[in-house]
């Protein structure tokens, strides 16, 4: 037997168990039940709506086990859905500068720190969140201004229209602010520079 024979044998079983108990509950509303000495006693249709249900829950239990249940072996054959494998965290490696130093083009650069004061190469603006143009050899020319620099930062050829050549000197900029460190060995720590909105964007190892 295929199984659309099933379940048409199945919705048959129902339908005559569901008809039947209606009938019944029907005949209880016309005229409720004998009682001796001719007296009739309506039955409470709270208990006749009860009495249904747990006849039709009875015969869907039933219809399980007999056709549509599965033994426990069963269930342990069933090809279990795959689970998302989960993946650590993700530790993003790299060192930051502490303090973070700009330096000119004799500086080092690398990751700074109070005893190694290198010229930090992956400074990130916090204020724009543009990432750090250096420019060697170059310093801002005094026409440059704010609105130059939003209007052509990250283009580095547009930005050299505001460049001068000085040996030594390195210029640097963002989309709001803008730096001429000198040919000095010494580098600026940028804690001295509060107006440079500059931080450390890690150095990968």
């Amino acid at each position: 037997m295929d199984d659309d024979e099933d379940l048409d044998e199945l919705l048959d079983e129902v339908e005559k168990k569901f008809c039947r108990n209606v009938s019944v509950a029907a005949s209880a509303r016309g005229g409720g039940t004998s009682e001796p000495g001719g007296a009739r006693r309506l039955r409470n249709p709270v208990e006749q709506i009860s009495s249904i249900t747990e006849d039709i829950d009875e015969l869907l239990e039933e219809l399980v086990d007999e056709h549509g249940g599965f033994h426990q072996s069963e269930r342990e054959k069933l090809p279990k859905e795959p689970r998302a494998e989960q993946k650590p965290p993700s530790q993003s490696g790299g060192r930051k500068c502490c303090p973070v130093f700009v330096g000119g083009c004799s500086v080092t650069n690398g990751v700074g720190t109070a005893t190694s004061k290198r010229s930090c190469d992956q400074l990130r603006c916090i204020s724009c969140d543009f990432r750090v143009l250096m420019f060697d050899d170059c310093e801002w020319d005094s026409s440059c201004d704010y609105l130059f620099l939003r209007n052509n930062v990250p283009d580095r050829q547009k930005l050299r229209a505001k460049l001068k050549k000085r040996r030594g000197f390195r210029a640097y900029a963002c989309q709001c602010s803008w730096f001429s460190s000198s040919s000095s060995s010494e580098p600026t720590d940028l804690r001295v520079q509060p107006q440079l909105r500059w931080v450390c964007g890690k150095h990968q190892d």
